[in-house]
């Protein structure tokens, strides 16, 4: 099993746990791989739900430049909901889990088709 393999069951067993969702794992896989190199990387697997730059990023870079939402789309809400959804007081929030959230959320699972 490759290194991207575990760690895409890490993710969907964090989901599971912390989430109680049973994870669709082609989508997950998706989202992982659109992640690219940062998955292996131990500061940028994961996101810092407590740091205001991050998420604007989080929310340019992904959000509207990956997902294609706009403004209009209440996208700071939904990045609230997905915090809380995932658990504010959970500090390992791995960004490939956080993003699969942040698409089911948006319903914007076509971008990853």
């Amino acid at each position: 099993m490759s290194k991207r393999d575990e760690l895409i069951k890490k993710y969907a067993a964090d989901l599971k746990s912390k989430c109680g969702l049973s994870a669709d794992m082609d989508l997950l896989t998706k989202v992982t791989k659109g992640c690219g190199p940062t998955i292996y990387s131990d500061d940028a697997s994961t996101v810092s739900a407590s740091d205001s730059a991050e998420m604007e990023r989080v929310k340019k870079n992904f959000l509207i430049k990956k997902l294609g939402l706009g403004a209009s789309d209440n996208l700071d809400e939904g990045i609230k909901t997905v915090i809380d959804q995932y658990g504010r007081s959970n500090r390992n929030k791995y960004r490939a889990a956080f993003y699969y959230l942040l698409v089911k959320h948006f319903r914007r699972e076509s971008a990853f088709s």
